[in-house]
């Protein structure tokens, strides 16, 4: 496998005294396959944070949130989480589509635990596990290049308070967003939005 690091890693690795240890890390806990205690780590949590870019290379990151073990492990080099209704700017789907290398940054909280999952990603209207998810707009798929836990001593612990009502389930209607309502707003939204019908409760 290709190392991490490039140039100018390189070069503030050799300032900093740390090729030694960047290399034993990459040696030691990189890998290219998602592991069985990763597999559990990932399919406990109800978030992670989505790292992408442009085709110019101009980065976004991105929350996203779902009932706990949304995102799932396909096989050891593939992961696949739903992409839901969002503020319809599409900045990480767009991401997606013009620059498939994407981040994944998954963090534990209350255990102060963390794991980095970098990829190729893909997206499909049509995925076999589109009827798994309600409302999911695209299924994402994540071809895995590199698997690695991350230092946890920055971790502030936190334990969750509430799960979010607007996360999609079956056999539930899910809320309107109050902006979808609001004046500057309501009269941009696709024709289909359900925020449309009055009869929906907004929260």
């Amino acid at each position: 496998m290709p190392s991490m690091f490039h140039d100018q890693s390189r070069a503030l690795q050799d300032e900093f005294d740390t090729r030694r240890v960047a290399d034993r890390i990459e040696e030691r806990l990189v890998a290219s396959e998602i592991g069985e205690n990763d597999q559990r780590f990932i399919e406990q949590l109800d978030m992670f944070f989505l790292a992408t870019a442009d085709a110019e290379g101009r980065p976004n990151c991105s929350y996203k949130g779902g009932a706990p073990g949304f995102v799932r492990v396909i096989d050891a080099r593939t992961l696949a989480f739903p992409s839901y209704d969002g503020n319809g700017m599409y900045l990480s789907m767009g991401n997606v589509a013009a620059n498939p290398n994407v981040g994944m940054l998954f963090i534990d909280f209350e255990r102060a635990s963390r794991l980095r999952v970098n990829g190729t990603a893909s997206i499909d209207a049509h995925d076999p596990l589109m009827p798994d998810y309600p409302e999911a707009q695209v299924i994402v798929r994540v071809r895995v290049r590199e698997v690695f836990p991350n230092c946890p001593r920055y971790i502030h612990k936190k334990k969750p308070v509430e799960a979010s009502p607007f996360v999609p389930q079956a056999g539930c209607e899910t809320p309107i967003p109050n902006w979808k309502r609001s004046e500057w707003a309501r009269d941009t939204l696709p024709a289909t939005d359900p925020a449309r019908d009055p009869k929906r409760p907004a929260r």
